[in-house]
This record gives structure tokens, sequence and C-alpha cells, in this order.
């Protein structure tokens, strides 16, 4: 009986655990738990038919990180290679007051998420998305991996 309730649990668990809107999602783990300042991280996507995309930038980090935000350039080509979108985005990766690790996480690690402008583009379009850090220090320690996810939105 034990048994039995268990595995139903399980199951429920597993059904609520699946998400259907995700459309993309891809992390780059960093060497040594490091960002250096010339590495820049690169994904290739294409652009879902149709579709409101919610696109959003993750950054895994750990309390090694120096600094209560981050300032990544972002930075959008087309298959051509032309910049289409090249902004700055300043994430808070710890409270500034309390330096409290903000994202969702527990123990050592976390994940920060900031949303990405990634609009008016041509359906089906491959795009090259690069993400490089501008926070003027050689290397970033504990900073974990770079990811991006796309979802699909609410039309």
């Amino acid at each position: 009986m034990a048994n039995r309730l268990y595995g139903s649990l399980l199951m429920v668990l597993f059904l609520f655990s699946c998400n259907n809107n995700r459309i993309y999602e891809e992390y780059q783990g960093l060497e040594q738990l490091s960002w250096p300042i010339a590495d820049t991280v690169s994904f290739d996507i294409e652009v879902p038919t149709g579709q409101n995309v919610l696109s959003t930038l993750r950054i895994k980090y750990n309390q090694d990180y120096d600094y209560y935000n981050l300032y990544v350039r972002y930075l959008v080509k087309d298959s051509l290679g032309q910049v289409v979108n090249n902004e700055l985005l300043d994430m808070n990766l710890f409270d500034p007051k309390t330096g409290k690790p903000l994202g969702n996480g527990y123990g050592y690690s976390f994940t920060q998420t900031d949303t990405l402008p990634l609009r008016n583009f041509k359906e089906h379009e491959k795009l090259t998305v690069q993400f490089i850090q501008y926070m003027r220090s050689n290397d970033l320690d504990g900073i974990e991996s770079v990811g991006i996810k796309l979802e699909k939105g609410v039309n």
C-alpha cells in the first residue's frame, strides 16, 4: 500500500514538473567557475514560427562572486553575421544592502534570470546570441554557467 502511494506521488510530481512551454534551453558551463573577460558565450538559435516568445538570460553563480551585480553585453547576430541588437544588461545577483543572493537556488549555487528583448525577428530566422561580461575584471570568479531559455509567451 505504501509503495503504491509513494509511486503515485512520484508520478504526480513528475507530471507537474514538466514544462510544455519550453522551446529552447541551453547552458554553457565556464571552466574553473570563472568568466574571463576575453570569453564570449554564444548560442545558435532559431526563432520559432507564429509564437510570442519569452527569452531569458540565466546566470548560475555562487558566493565566490565578488560584486552584487553583473554587467553583460548582449549581442544578436542574424544569419549573415550582422549585429541586429546590441545592449548592455545590468543584473543584480546579490541584494546590495543585505548581501543575500537573489534568484533561485540553495546552498552554494544560485541562478538569476533577466528578460532578453529577443523580438521583431523573422520566423525561422537563425540567430547567434552572444554574451560578454563587462565588469572590467579579467576573471569573474563565482560564475558557473551562462544560459538562455526560450518559452512560449502569452499571446
